[in-house]
């Protein structure tokens, strides 16, 4: 993650952060409920539109720190131990990803390009990295097996 991807990302977001929550959520929801709807059982807690703000609030307080990374990845990480209570799985980064590209690809229109693409999608896996991490880090170890 380079610091001129992270003022891509950023000003990216700029642009996307002015349109509606809900319809930014809608359409990464969407999105991911096509790609893998196994996973809509993890989202019957709220309702699409205050997921979608939830989301979007999340993904507001990472970027606009992803300079100071430092500063809040304590948090990511108690994020990511909430997101295995939910069921999470390694595999569903990958899915999660690719909803967040296209919900970005369509939010952003002409403006999208290569570089953008490569940026958001580093940024992600950093984040998403750290988030398994933290995930394979709370889980307890396995009791060993005494004969």
């Amino acid at each position: 993650m380079t610091q001129q991807q992270i003022t891509l990302v950023q000003n990216s977001w700029g642009l996307v952060s002015t349109i509606d929550q809900v319809t930014v959520g809608s359409i990464f929801y969407t999105r991911l409920f096509e790609t893998m709807p196994e996973v809509r059982p993890m989202f019957i807690r709220s309702s699409i539109p205050e997921q979608s703000k939830k989301l979007m609030t999340m993904l507001s307080y990472v970027i606009t720190r992803l300079d100071r990374l430092d500063n809040i990845i304590e948090e990511v990480r108690k994020m990511a131990r909430r997101h295995t209570h939910y069921g999470v799985q390694d595999h569903h980064y990958d899915a999660v990803g690719n909803a967040l590209l296209f919900t970005l690809q369509k939010g952003l229109g002409n403006e999208w390009n290569p570089d953008l693409s490569e940026a958001w999608t580093s940024i992600y896996q950093a984040l998403a990295n750290a988030m398994m991490t933290a995930q394979h880090d709370g889980q307890e170890p396995a009791q060993e097996k005494r004969a």
